[in-house]
């Protein structure tokens, strides 16, 4: 598939079917989240991929705050995104990057933040060469240390969302895609100075 294809194609997929994912597939797309990049190649984010029914139904316990229907529980692979800051700061305090502390401040935005984002854009973007939907939804901090607790996450962990991945159930369900627009590249892409027309 090209990867054009692969971008065009992505949609956030909101019913699945139960049906079992091949197991070199799940490898493959969770394998395609390592590839994202990193600053200072620190490489702190960490994926929790849980796929047995007792821990799907532990996970789902955990959403107090975030009631996901049926129709997306449904889904036979959920992946965790969790970003550590510690790692971050640890990298940039080592010798050849020229700091001598690990001051948070530092950073003009929080950098673990986006990587993890960006290995989880890989996820979704790998989910759909294999055929697949994928979800992408954020966790409430108030169900944060439920989820830790329930799968002996270490504090120094946040998860920034999660992704269910499964087969395109048949519910025909409406989305925000579906009632607007995507925004043209005019609208978004400004060229040289903001408000200038790009090309």
């Amino acid at each position: 598939m090209e990867y054009y294809d692969v971008i065009h194609r992505r949609r956030m997929m909101r019913t699945f079917r139960d049906d079992p994912i091949d197991d070199d597939a799940v490898e493959r797309i969770v394998s395609a989240g390592l590839q994202g990049p990193s600053a200072g190649f620190s490489q702190g984010f960490a994926f929790l991929a849980l796929e047995s029914p007792d821990e799907l139904e532990r996970f789902w316990a955990t959403n107090a705050h975030n009631d996901q229907p049926e129709r997306v529980r449904r889904a036979p692979l959920v992946i965790v995104p969790l970003a550590c800051k510690d790692d971050y700061l640890d990298r940039y305090a080592e010798p050849d990057k020229g700091w001598t502390d690990r001051d948070e401040s530092r950073w003009p935005v929080p950098y673990w933040y986006i990587d993890t984002g960006m290995a989880a854009l890989n996820v979704l973007h790998a989910a759909i060469v294999e055929d697949l939907g994928a979800l992408f939804f954020g966790l409430p901090t108030e169900d944060w240390p439920a989820f830790r607790d329930a799968f002996d996450v270490p504090e120094e962990y946040d998860p920034i969302g999660a992704i269910v991945v499964g087969h395109p159930g048949d519910e025909e369900v409406e989305s925000s895609a579906d009632t607007r627009d995507r925004r043209d590249v005019e609208d978004i892409v400004h060229g040289g100075d903001w408000g200038t027309a790009f090309r």
